[in-house]
């Protein structure tokens, strides 16, 4: 690998996709000076969506956990697209999560844990970042977690 950060992943077992395509009219990142903000990112797997469904209905806070997680893969899946190498990443300034969650469902910062501790696994202390964790009432095509971030690339 040619990079601390791809290294990383491989020794965590994690292989990126390929960066899943806009869903509507926009474009999947945008790279202004030294910033680089990535849209919201799904949790999508080769296979298609996965973890369709509410959180404190359909999963649990620790199963949506999971999806937050597939969520940073793409997030990193985009930003590889959007530099052409992950060793341009300097450090993820900040991540907004948005849970689909019943009305008093109230653990949205457990699950956007799921994105937030492995974006940490994988970059170290400059995974660290400021974050946001928002319930919603429904997500597109009904998903249980979005993920949007602003890294800070070189």
């Amino acid at each position: 690998m040619s990079n601390a950060i791809e290294k990383r992943l491989e020794e965590l077992g994690v292989t990126l996709p390929t960066a899943p395509a806009p869903a509507a009219n926009y474009v999947p990142y945008v790279v202004t000076g030294n910033q680089l903000f990535i849209s919201g990112q799904l949790p999508m797997t080769s296979e298609g969506l996965e973890f369709v469904g509410k959180v404190g209905e359909t999963y649990t806070a620790d199963e949506a956990n999971e999806a937050a997680k597939l969520c940073a893969i793409n997030l990193l899946s985009q930003a590889k697209a959007a530099t052409g190498d992950l060793s341009k990443i300097k450090r993820l300034v900040k991540l907004v999560g948005f849970v689909n969650s019943t009305p008093d469902f109230t653990e949205q910062p457990k699950v956007i844990n799921g994105a937030s501790d492995f974006m940490v696994e994988v970059l170290g202390e400059n995974g660290r970042h400021a974050r946001s964790a928002v319930s919603a009432g429904a997500l597109p095509f009904g998903v249980a977690v979005e993920i949007e971030a602003i890294f800070e690339i070189a």
